[in-house]
């Protein structure tokens, strides 16, 4: 204990001479940039105040970054020696950063931004101010700029002039959708994405060449008392210029796909440097679309039509055209997909036109005309890797014991050319207690599973009904998994069949309607067995049939909110044993003097079981942030089987669980921790609460930190039933639940190396629900009160 906290003392004073050091070189005059505050407007109501965070984009000058509340960067850039341009001196300058000094020019410029923003959000009457604080602070400087929005000017009247007058009978009907309203605050950024909306509108009927640039507004102020009446120009078409270089308008053209190409085998570099690409290339027709390949084609021309909506002779929408990409890449076999479009030449005394004939289709002085065009469309499509690798490595260390897996795993994207994926992938895990005292000291494990994943859905009659579903998937998995442990041997089986597809947004369903799992306890040591305390554990150490379906829901943002805010939600749910145990009770009898039954030889299980998990993801800073989950799940059986399955049961700790608990050592409830002579992890229970906070922050390049807090802890959901029992303080009760949490704190570092993130995580037990009372809480710091958790990517 001596020892940390003479590391403690001397963390401190390199802190404070972190702080104290970095004005030595400021020049005279000058001040580092120490804070910048901006204050809103706190009398503007909430609804229409501007916040600084929004404010603070548009400051020139910002800080240097901190460290752990220090100038660390500043002071590491510092310690360079200038005249020296070695290794050791670029170091510490590619790791610091260089000081910010105050620039009144830039402060300046600052605060005429933040005028000319809140006037974009129309409130033109706003004024901002600042004040520039080097007196609290030795050469330190810090800048408050103070803003007052005033009254804001609101939309008083909206109207519409349509100089392509064919356009009047499809936007006017869209205006239910407008952004615009009479009253709302006049605000650039609304006018814009109104622009943006209409733009899009039109685009997905037809309107190729439309663009936000077609749009404009007229803007008038005249009526006073801060009222604008607005208007809505919507454009012609810029054809080009007569020969007195006057501008030719007319209506904006509607177009039609003419012949659709699509490429699956493109090689950009080959179409460009090699002149005789074109000569050896072939094309098959299928149902609209021409396959154009080089030799044998790639993937067959079924599935390709399969995944792109368009068809000559539709009308061009951009939606479709966004869901031809999607489709493509979510294939899995193209590395890249470019869907491109190119006006098809029309003969001179050949000109096609749409007519609009009044609403009512009688009063012919409203007819309107506009162009009808034709486009060429080609689908280039590069593939990946046909075939890759991974690998995967999970590890867990306390002061006694030892944890680690690998997973090797090999892919092929298009086996039978159809873009089916086959992936195998085969793991080996190790575990090692090195107590003295422990009788046996370690586990192996072994495993291999193979799935193969079809594009689309296999049913097993022909149906239509799915053409709305956005990228469907069929998948076969089968897996076998063998673990030695120090007392008991088993084999896993399982082969399951499910269907996966979403809705082009944020949702992932999957639902598999056969899901199959046969535990085959080949070995279970006696004495072990006898000395299990936990009656609903010694069931669960049985043989077992598992036969039911699974459902999951998967809600994630993340993707479109790239480096933003962003929400992942995860259900899971499924059942056992219904059917199965239907058909027994109609053709069978029970087992001879026994009250459950038999499939195959082997009892099977019966159960309900879920879990949720609510992730949240808060952006504090350009790669700071503030991620938080919580997690829920059950396990309920009834019927043929008294007791949850071993493998389908919860446990705590680990690397993506309580950080400072390797797996399966925390818990349950607050049932004493296990005689070491025998102490093997294997704490389970059927019922879960958990809770983790995370502060993800930057260190430097690829170097990424954290600072976590999880609480959480496994039950049982009752004491007894017909055949088992556990102990009373094992079970889960909601008056007194929250005094069994496990509770720990720790520090992590990540390696973000792109394509994934190596993460090594030390969590402390602040508190631990299965030491005696009175001791549960930890004071002193012990190494085996802790654990060092390494995984691939982050927790949640």
């Amino acid at each position: 204990m001596k020892g940390a906290g003479y590391i403690a003392v001397a963390a401190a004073w390199c802190l404070l001479g972190t702080a104290c050091s970095v004005t030595r070189n400021i020049p005279e005059g000058s001040y580092l940039l120490r804070k910048v505050r901006i204050e809103d407007d706190r009398t503007v109501p909430r609804k229409e105040r501007i916040t600084s965070s929004e404010l603070a984009r548009y400051v020139r000058q910002k800080p240097n970054r901190r460290f752990l509340g220090t100038n660390f960067y500043v002071w590491m850039y510092e310690q360079a020696d200038t005249a020296k341009h070695n290794w050791w001196n670029n170091f510490k300058r590619r790791i610091g950063q260089e000081p910010v000094l105050l620039d009144m020019e830039l402060t300046e410029k600052s605060a005429e931004n933040l005028k000319i923003y809140m006037d974009s959000r129309g409130f033109y009457s706003s004024r901002a101010t600042f004040e520039v604080d080097t007196v609290s602070h030795r050469k330190k400087a810090t800048v408050t700029y103070r803003t007052v929005q005033g009254e804001p000017y609101r939309i008083d009247r909206i109207t519409y002039d349509f100089r392509d007058r064919f356009l009047r009978q499809i936007v006017l009907p869209d205006t239910v959708h407008t952004l615009l309203h009479v009253g709302d605050i006049f605000d650039i950024g609304t006018l814009d994405n109104e622009r943006k909306r209409i733009t899009s509108y039109l685009r997905d009927r037809g309107y190729y060449n439309f663009s936000v640039n077609n749009i404009e507004y007229v803007a008038d102020t005249l009526g006073g008392d801060r009222r604008v009446g607005v208007k809505v120009v919507v454009k012609q078409y810029l054809t080009g210029y007569n020969e007195q270089g006057e501008a030719v308008m007319d209506n904006n053209t509607v177009y039609r796909i003419d012949r659709i190409n699509i490429f699956p085998d493109y090689d950009p570099i080959t179409a460009r440097l090699d002149k005789e690409y074109a000569s050896r290339l072939d094309t098959v027709y299928y149902r609209g679309l021409n396959v154009i390949y080089e030799g044998r084609p790639n993937v067959r021309p079924r599935v390709l039509r399969s995944v792109v909506p368009l068809y000559p002779n539709y009308v061009f929408d951009a939606g479709q055209v966004n869901r031809t990409y999607s489709n493509m890449m979510s294939l899995g076999y193209f590395r890249s997909a470019k869907v491109s479009f190119t006006e098809a030449p029309r003969p001179v005394d050949m000109t096609d036109y749409v007519t609009y004939v009044g609403a009512d289709g009688r009063d012919s002085t409203q007819t309107e005309y506009t162009r009808e065009g034709y486009l060429h469309c080609d689908i280039l499509c590069t593939p990946a890797l046909k075939q890759s690798y991974r690998i995967e490595l999970e590890g867990s260390t306390t002061s006694s014991f030892y944890g680690l897996s690998a997973t090797v795993g090999y892919q092929n994207r298009n086996i039978f050319r159809g873009a089916e994926l086959f992936d195998i992938a085969f793991t080996v895990g190790y575990e090692y207690m090195k107590t003295p005292h422990a009788d046996k000291r370690n586990a192996k494990e072994f495993g291999v599973t193979a799935g193969l994943t079809f594009p689309r859905f296999l049913l097993p009659v022909r149906t239509r009904t799915f053409r709305s579903v956005v990228q469907p998937r069929t998948r076969l998995e089968l897996s076998i998994n063998f673990q030695d442990r120090p007392f008991y041997r088993r084999t896993l089986s399982s082969a399951s069949w499910g269907y996966t597809w979403n809705d082009n947004r944020y949702s992932t369903y999957t639902v598999r309607p056969i899901d199959i799992n046969v535990i085959d306890m080949g070995y279970i040591d006696q004495a072990f067995f006898d000395n299990l305390e936990n009656q609903y554990l010694r069931q669960s150490y049985t043989t077992k049939f598992i036969g039911g379906l699974s459902v999951s829901y998967v809600f994630n943002n993340q993707r479109k909110h790239l480096g933003g805010n962003a929400t992942v939600i995860r259900f899971n749910a499924e059942t056992a044993g219904n059917l199965i145990d239907g058909l027994e009770h109609l053709f069978s009898e029970p087992v001879a003097g026994k009250n459950y039954y038999h499939i195959f030889g082997i009892r099977y299980a019966q159960y309900f079981r879920f879990d949720l998990s609510l992730s949240r993801k808060i952006m504090l800073g350009e790669k700071t942030a503030l991620a938080g989950r919580l997690y829920g799940g059950l396990g309920l059986a009834y019927g043929n089987d008294q007791t949850v399955p071993f493998d389908r049961l919860f446990y705590a700790g680990g690397s993506n669980s309580m950080r400072g608990w390797t797996p399966r050592t925390l818990g349950p409830g607050s049932v004493p921790e296990p005689e070491q002579s025998s102490a093997y992890p294997a704490q389970l229970g059927d019922m879960k609460l958990e809770a983790n906070l995370e502060f993800r922050f930057p260190i430097w390049g690829i170097f990424h930190g954290a600072t976590f807090a999880d609480v959480g802890n496994i039950w049982y959901v009752r004491q007894s039933s017909d055949a088992t029992t556990v102990q009373p303080a094992a079970v889960f009760h909601i008056d007194n639940f929250y005094k069994q949490l496990g509770f720990d704190v720790g520090l992590g570092i990540r390696l973000d190396i792109k394509f994934a993130v190596l993460r090594l995580d030390w969590g402390i037990q602040i508190h631990n629900p299965n030491k005696p009372a009175g001791e549960r809480w930890i004071h002193n710091f012990r190494w085996k009160n802790t654990a060092l958790n390494f995984g691939v990517g982050y927790p949640f």
